[in-house]
This record gives structure tokens, sequence and C-alpha cells, in this order.
């Protein structure tokens, strides 16, 4: 006769053999079903929506990043980055575009500090891009919420065209219908706003120009 364990083993043996199921179906087969599926029909997601240059990759376009000169003052010490006026940029980062430090400056609309900020963000864009301070929008002097956004607004986009056109002795007129080129309409159809990968538009103007 089989000997009957006593019921603290039983439930032991009970938790166990569940305990190798779900290991087996959602540590293994899951995940392993998962990244079939994904390489198979969405391998350039999958992977980082990773931009290349001659198989080389050089920037993801879900992320943001600076588009800056690095500068140095007589003395050779390293001053802060100084946007690079052949290449459109971005929105502001709270974080400096850090991967590793996302988030917001959490000031709220009324900070005096905050106030003072895009006030001076507002009067620094509209000279590095030779326009008037009213026609340099909102997205151009505030960050987003995650520090990282690659978006900016097609007006943002198009307020920068004449500058890229000066600095990089192209057509004016290319700028703007690369820039058309991308923008990106509302999440189906009704979300959010249109908008513009900086990240994949200055990947694609390394090419134009």
């Amino acid at each position: 006769m089989r000997a009957i364990l006593p019921p603290v083993l039983q439930h032991h043996l009970v938790a166990l053999r569940m305990l190798l199921a779900f290991t087996v179906i959602t540590g293994i087969a899951y995940p392993l079903l998962v990244t079939v599926i994904a390489q198979a029909g969405l391998s350039h997601q999958a992977n980082g929506s990773l931009l290349t240059t001659n198989g080389t990759p050089v920037a993801s376009s879900l992320i943001g990043q600076n588009f800056a000169l690095p500068t140095k003052n007589p003395h050779g010490a390293q001053e802060p980055l100084r946007p690079d006026p052949k290449w459109f940029q971005p929105r502001p980062s709270a974080g400096g575009y850090d991967p590793l430090n996302s988030g917001a400056s959490n000031l709220g609309p009324n900070n005096p500090a905050l106030i003072k900020t895009i006030k001076g963000r507002r009067a620094a864009v509209a000279a590095f891009d030779g326009v008037p301070s009213s026609s340099v929008p909102a997205d151009a002097v505030t960050a987003s919420g995650s520090g990282l956004d690659p978006a900016i607004s097609p007006a943002y986009a198009y307020e920068q065209a004449g500058r890229i056109a000066r600095a990089r002795h192209v057509d004016p007129a290319k700028v703007r219908a690369l820039i058309a080129q991308h923008v990106q309409g509302r999440v189906l159809g009704f979300l959010g706003q249109k908008r513009v990968n900086v990240v994949e538009l200055n990947h694609d103007l390394a090419r134009l120009t």
C-alpha cells in the first residue's frame, strides 16, 4: 500500500507543483512566445526603434537627445553645452536628456523660478532662431514630464527652418518640405496633438544635406 503523506507535506507538494507549472508557463513559455511574435512582426520596435547610419546604430527614435556643441572657456575648462544651429533642437529637458535621470522639474505654473526660467528660455530661443519672442511656441520653453520626449510641435519645427537653412546653406523650401514629411497626426485621429519626432527629423536632415 502506498503510504499516505501527512497533510502538511501534501500541501507543500501541491504548492511545489503549482510553482513549477507557473514558472514554466509565465517564466519560459509566455516570454518566449511574446519574443517570437515581436521579432517576427515588430522587430524594429522590439529592438528599441533604433536609427542607423551606415549600419551603425546612432539613436533611438523613442528617446530625445541634445543636439549641441561642447564649449571651452579660455582656460580650457568645459562649459555647458550650447545648441548647434545646424540641427533642429528638442524641447528643454529637466534632466538634460540623461536617460538615467528621467523626470520633470516638479515646479508649478506659478512658481517664480519656473516663470523666470521660461522667460529666459523664450528670449534665448528667439535670439537663436532669429524670430520674434511672440512666435516662440510653448514647447520650445517648457520641458516634458519625462524629460526624454523626442517630439516637438510642428510650429516649433517650422520656426527653426530658417535657421537650419541658413546654417546649412540650403533652400528653406527643402527644409520645410522635410518637416512636412515628418508631421505625425493625432493618435487614433483624436488623441494628443500633431507632433514631429525631432530625432528622426535630424536623422533625415543629415542625409538631405
